[in-house]
């Protein structure tokens, strides 16, 4: 199955970004709506050059120019009329999400919404949707160009034809998709934060290193990076909030 001909992002930094940057590699237009005009120009220099940089290595796997030509950031939501789906990339704040899927319902009322959180309930972020059959999590791992998994996040009003679609999605993006029931941290959120915490508590603790620590998982268990390295990457304050909702 092919891609959506136009997919929407709303939130254009480090995961809205890597989102686009995935889907105008797979031969999408994509529209990137951000607050206002400065941030939306940001957006598209941050898409670009992870583009541009793809290119230079030879991983983009289509002309950059070409890639390029497909891609509109913007400051109007009106814009995302033309999506066939659109995928919020906000901070993880419920409020603010369901903020942006009531705008985004409202200008583009016949596409496909999605969330990329990493925790929230999609069930709770469909409560104020008109249309929650249409809505399901689409999770992308950070740095989402070369990240080779998305969880499907499947809530209790989702159409069970739209995972099908979703997984096409996915297999299009050439990432491999795995489906997870609407519940707190979903899987990979869920093993990864405790994982985490737990190496900070040994570190706390004195029990090892930190180099240590991660060592013993990425010799030991094959992991490809240690709990401590990879907080370092999705950042403490993306553990920080995923730690406080699942104790929540």
């Amino acid at each position: 199955m092919t891609l959506p001909r136009t997919v929407g992002v709303f939130g254009g930094g480090r995961m809205g970004s890597g989102i686009a940057h995935a889907f105008l590699a797979s031969g999408s237009r994509v529209i990137v709506v951000e607050s206002d005009p400065e941030t939306a120009a940001q957006a598209g220099e941050r898409v670009s050059g992870s583009l541009a940089k793809a290119d230079a290595k030879g991983a983009l796997g289509v002309p950059l120019q070409d890639a390029l030509s497909r891609l509109r950031t913007t400051a109007d939501p009106g814009e995302l009329a033309a999506c066939e789906l659109v995928v919020e990339a906000v901070p993880e704040d419920a409020a603010l999400k369901a903020e942006v899927f009531a705008l985004v319902e409202r200008q583009a009322p016949d596409a496909v919404l999605a969330s990329n959180t990493s925790s929230l309930s999609i069930g709770g972020l469909a409560g104020g949707l008109a249309a929650p059959e249409r809505f399901l999590g689409l999770h992308f791992f950070n740095p989402v160009p070369v990240s080779d998994l998305i969880e499907i996040v499947v809530g209790p009003r989702t159409d069970p034809a739209l995972v099908v679609r979703a997984q096409e999605w996915a297999g299009a993006l050439g990432k491999t998709p795995i489906i997870v029931a609407d519940s707190p941290g979903f899987a990979s959120s869920r093993l990864g934060v405790s994982l985490a915490l737990e190496a900070m508590r040994m570190l706390e603790e004195g029990v090892a290193s930190a180099a240590d620590i991660d060592t013993a998982m990425t010799l030991g268990y094959r992991h490809p990076m240690g709990p401590l390295r990879t907080t370092d990457v999705v950042g403490l304050d993306v553990r920080l909030a995923i730690a406080e909702h699942l104790a929540r």
